[in-house]
């Protein structure tokens, strides 16, 4: 390859990112994914968030596959190149009177795998459920994020969330 190709190819765009509904068949990389996310949330705060186990793939997996049929859910997947880069899992709930608010659009997941990530792919993902979200009646939309996760919160504000609560934690026990 020359250097004028090599020059193309470092330039170029790169695959353009196509959101679905997740299917059965996501049910392997949907547990990846998860598991992904338990790992990076304990490593954000080991004393608040659990660890993953060897079976935390396959249940998380499992759990979201289970979860794709609800009417009441939203999982969706981002593929790039035929490949699943990230998903997010969502659901229209009813007054949550522990959380002190109405119905609404929870967001509970979403992920893009680190190599994917500054590329435009959280965005869509974000879009996407917010979109289905919208058309299922959803007034509005809440989340959480880890307080260490600021690539997130970046990602959420510039999509017009705004913080409206903070969650606080202490251990319990010997030690405290």
């Amino acid at each position: 390859m020359g250097a004028r190709e090599a020059r193309r190819r470092v330039n170029a765009e790169p695959p353009a990112v196509v959101v679905r509904p997740a299917t059965a068949a996501d049910e392997s990389v949907l547990g990846r994914l998860g598991a992904l996310m338990v790992r990076t949330h304990h490593k954000l705060d080991p004393a608040r968030f659990i660890a993953a186990t060897p079976r935390t793939e396959r249940g998380y997996g499992s759990w979201l596959a289970s979860q794709i049929e609800e009417p009441d859910v939203v999982v969706i997947v981002a593929e790039r190149a035929g490949e699943v880069v990230g998903y997010a899992y969502a659901g229209v709930e009813g007054p949550d009177y522990m959380a002190l608010r109405g119905p609404a659009g929870v967001i509970h997941d979403l992920l893009v795998d680190p190599a994917h990530r500054g590329s435009g792919v959280g965005h869509r993902l974000l879009d996407a459920v917010l979109e289905v979200l919208a058309a299922r009646g959803a007034p509005c939309a809440v989340l959480s994020t880890a307080s260490r996760n600021e690539a997130a919160q970046r990602l959420f504000k510039r999509a017009g969330f705004r913080p409206t609560m903070v969650e606080m934690t202490r251990e319990l026990g010997e030690g405290s």
